[in-house]
């Protein structure tokens, strides 16, 4: 629970120093940063785990990213399906890596980041 507590406050000073700067290219690092970090302590990686499960991510990250930059002003349906897709695509890679459980809890800990910095921007927004 400490640690959960730790990284929640690292999250928050890191994220504000990431939203006080200027430019968007450095606080897309820093979130990217804190994403890697939440992710570790939520799936609690073992070396060997994370010596192989990083390169996957980041590829499968970056797919992500491009299908979403792809049709950010297509039909909603067609992007959520490409984006099931992609994740069923790396479902078994990660699977290999992790086990069932840990699959589990990667995309649940995806979610729940992705809620946090929602969170977060609004409150910034708000103020």
């Amino acid at each position: 629970m400490k640690k959960y507590i730790l990284l929640l406050f690292m999250f928050s000073g890191t994220f504000s120093i990431a939203n006080a700067q200027g430019n968007g290219e450095g606080r897309s690092e820093k979130v990217q940063a804190l994403k890697i970090a939440f992710l570790t302590q939520k799936l609690q990686l073992t070396s060997a785990e994370a010596e192989k499960f990083w390169p996957v991510y980041n590829q499968y990250e970056n797919e992500i990213q491009s299908v979403r930059k792809e049709n950010k002003s297509g039909d909603m349906l067609d992007g959520e399906q490409k984006l099931l897709d992609t994740r069923k695509k790396y479902k078994d890679s990660f699977e290999r890596i992790l086990g069932p459980q840990k699959l589990n809890t990667l995309f649940i800990a995806e979610k729940e980041f992705r809620t946090i910095l929602i969170k977060r921007l609004k409150e910034r927004r708000g103020n």
